[in-house]
């Protein structure tokens, strides 16, 4: 295949750190590492000054509701470039741009459905009430997702809700975690107490991730503390609910730490502890099994196949906060069960890597262009992969 002229567009980027950023950073270094042209399309941060050659800003403004978050509003001159693939990884404003521009190139519109938005209508007010009686949320993800030329999930837990957006046809490609990263992280000082047993939660703190149902547990494991990295619209609501259950010193909110710093976090941490029942893959959950931290957390949708039950750490049912303390206790009080997960979670967590995930993605770019490969694309062990999960949830 020729060099190619592909356009990521994202709602989210640098200086923003969530999955998505992650993913479509590690995407294009790999894409541009087999001689392709990327550029990230994302929104203008004011503030930021960029390092990585590959970004295009397009100016935006402050969201009302979110005011950390920054909503791109296009112009026709921001997109005076014309790419050979147009990659949309967000459903906002600038994911239909893209899927507006591909139409109007001519060229294939390939989309990832890392977000199941539906979950994530209270950001608009009045909006879920509108989406419980009326679906115009699914129903505009439908014309999105239903009409690209091709759409990646990064894993089979989703499925479902692709197929009620009539979406054909679907590629399970697991979004991917550098462990090179993870591992050069430098030392740091210890965020936990010393002979506390050291507890790690990641992520957006926001509603629909229930960091409330990871606090709950708290009470219950009494030698145990807590450090959340993250930040978000619910820090004060999650302070006051660690006060009110008395454990507001045994949890430590640090906000968000450069990508470069976290693999020390998680190299400190004896558990990951995650109750977000939203996830359509949960890229921290990955991030914890590669540096051997076991896990228990919420199984549903995407971290059905994210986390290996029983073998990496235990997968329970949403808002079963008795369930996360069963496990977390068994695991912390018996170190020849901490020792297997933790062999097993390496072990899992490294069942992809950027290369062959961008390899995956080149052979979806090659489907869609019509362009048959004399020499297909080795798969790696474990990738495209889109067996439903057969969990039996522990109780």
């Amino acid at each position: 295949m020729k060099p190619l002229r592909i356009g990521l567009f994202t709602d989210t980027f640098l200086p923003d750190q969530n999955g998505i950023v992650t993913s479509v950073g590690l995407l294009s270094d790999e894409l541009r590492a087999l001689g392709h042209h990327v550029d990230v399309v994302a929104p203008d941060f004011p503030e930021n000054v960029d390092t990585r050659p590959d970004v295009r800003r397009v100016s935006s403004i402050s969201y009302m509701f979110l005011p950390t978050y920054r909503l791109a509003w296009p112009t026709r001159k921001d997109f005076e470039q014309k790419y050979d693939v147009v990659h949309t990884h967000t459903p906002l404003t600038l994911g239909l741009a893209g899927a507006r521009l591909a139409r109007k190139w001519n060229v294939p519109h390939v989309a990832t459905y890392h977000t199941h938005i539906e979950a994530y209508t209270h950001y608009v007010p009045g909006l879920t009430a509108v989406q419980r009686h009326t679906g115009v949320v699914t129903r505009a993800m439908s014309l999105l997702y239903g009409r690209a030329d091709a759409v990646i999930t990064p894993t089979s837990g989703v499925l479902d809700v692709l197929r009620d957006m009539r979406v054909r046809h679907p590629v399970v490609i697991p979004t991917c975690i550098d462990p090179r990263v993870l591992n050069a992280a430098p030392p740091i000082e210890s965020p936990w107490p010393p002979g506390k047993r050291r507890l790690l939660s990641v992520g957006r703190l926001a509603r629909e991730k229930r960091f409330d149902h990871v606090l709950d547990t708290l009470p219950a494991l009494p030698d145990a503390h807590l450090v959340i990295l993250g930040e978000g619209p619910e820090r004060v609501h999650l302070e006051e609910h660690a006060r009110r259950l008395g454990v507001e010193g045994r949890v430590s909110f640090l906000g968000v730490k450069p990508w470069t710093e976290i693999g020390a976090y998680y190299r400190l941490a004896e558990l990951f502890m995650f109750a977000s029942d939203t996830e359509t893959q949960g890229l921290v959950l990955q991030e914890a099994q590669l540096m051997g931290v076991p896990v228990v957390a919420v199984g549903a949708r995407g971290t059905l196949s994210g986390v290996a039950h029983e073998r990496s750490g235990y997968l329970v049912a949403p808002a079963d906060v008795n369930a996360l303390i069963h496990h977390a206790r068994a695991i912390l009080a018996d170190p020849q069960l901490w020792s297997r997960l933790s062999a097993g979670a390496r072990d899992f967590g490294a069942g992809t890597t950027p290369a062959g995930v961008a390899r995956q993605v080149l052979e979806v770019y090659a489907a869609a262009l019509g362009v048959a490969r004399e020499v297909p694309f080795p798969h790696e062990p474990g990738l495209n992969a889109p067996g439903q999960s057969t969990l039996v949830y522990d109780r």
